[in-house]
């Protein structure tokens, strides 16, 4: 049955994947509700634009009667929260940003969801869930051993992870104080097409394919493990429809791996697609100072979606990745883009 799904953040990276998808593979109506900030590019939804089936609205969580007057226009069946102030970095440079999106965006979004879903009818009240997407920075930092899991204490340790923590357990409040069925999902660090490059693996390319430097944070030991965005969306998308009201599940892509060997791998992909001239693009590696608090490694345990919605990776973390390097090096003009314009480049996150 076509549902209508409002997906906050929906020009954002994992947000378009999401969008693309359910417009794409899928007969449901989406509405975008988007404040189209730094990170937000109406380019990552220009192949599904023309659909009829989607629509667009620009407009800040945090704005109260916005919020409410898509909910009462476009009544949907299924939120889907990916609206939030996203990059570690960032929180330490300017942490209310972050307070001001995450938490108390996340806060005005579910009330408006509880009147809406008090005002449906028992057939629409069945159907219905707020999906809140969030991190597995909530759960702190793992030692050599051990994989998060749904049931994994929170020790969030940057302004970003303690956003989104807060905004977890808000969205629980509102589950277990007004019965709003809520799903909520906890994810590894994404990767692919159209990820706004002050993130590792699209910095790195970019400043590959610019000769410039590809700087490492401490000595690169860090560990996160890594998920293709595409089957992040299937995953988000299985779990706002058939995720149980009350429950969290943690996605993973099963890809652990040191920032260091990520970088040098990404350097191998590229010299084989795009070799430059000069030499191999490891010789661009720089070690820089580590970013404050920085958590050694994450990693989540995946049994509870595979066992109860079916859901597993499709792509390995080296088929993904030369993907993602393949869609760079053929989508020049939408980077260029960016680096002329929002962000440069320049290290972020320094803590002063």
């Amino acid at each position: 049955m076509a549902k209508r799904f409002l997906v906050t953040g929906g020009a954002g990276f994992i947000g378009s994947a999401v969008v693309r998808r359910l417009i794409e593979a899928t007969d449901h109506e989406v509405l975008v509700f988007d404040a189209l900030t730094y990170a937000g590019n109406l380019d990552n939804l220009a192949s599904v634009a023309t659909s009829e089936r989607y629509s667009f609205l620009n407009a800040d969580i945090n704005d109260a009667s916005a919020v409410r007057e898509a909910f009462s226009g476009f009544s949907p069946d299924i939120v889907m929260h990916l609206a939030a102030e996203s990059h570690v970095d960032r929180s330490i440079d300017a942490p209310m940003a972050f307070i001001n999106t995450n938490i108390v965006g996340t806060a005005v979004l579910l009330n408006a969801a509880l009147g809406h879903y008090r005002s449906l009818d028992d057939a629409r009240r069945r159907i219905f869930r707020f999906h809140h997407i969030s991190t597995d920075e909530v759960f702190g930092s793992l030692g050599n051993e051990g994989l998060f899991t749904e049931k994994t204490a929170y020790d969030p340790r940057s302004p970003y992870s303690a956003s989104k923590a807060s905004s977890d357990h808000l969205v629980r409040a509102w589950h277990h104080t007004f019965d709003l069925p809520v799903v909520i999902t906890n994810c590894s660090n994404n990767y692919g097409p159209y990820h706004f490059p002050e993130k590792l693996i699209p910095l790195i390319i970019l400043n590959a394919l610019e000769g410039r430097a590809l700087p490492i944070y401490g000595r690169g030991e860090n560990i996160r493990d890594w998920l293709f965005v595409e089957d992040h969306a299937k995953a988000l998308i299985l779990a706002a429809e058939k995720g149980h009201a009350g429950e969290t599940y943690a996605i993973g892509g099963k890809a652990e791996r040191q920032n260091v060997d990520v970088v040098r791998t990404v350097c191998q992909i590229l010299d084989r697609l795009q070799p430059d001239q000069n030499g191999p693009y490891e010789r661009h590696i720089t070690y820089v100072p580590d970013r404050p608090g920085h958590d050694a490694r994450y990693a989540i345990d995946t049994t509870k979606i595979e066992r109860e919605l079916g859901w597993k990776p499709e792509e390995t973390f080296e088929t993904g990745l030369e993907k993602t390097i393949a869609w760079y090096l053929e989508h020049r003009q939408w980077w260029t883009a960016i680096r002329s314009k929002n962000y440069q480049g320049e290290r972020l996150g320094i803590g002063q």
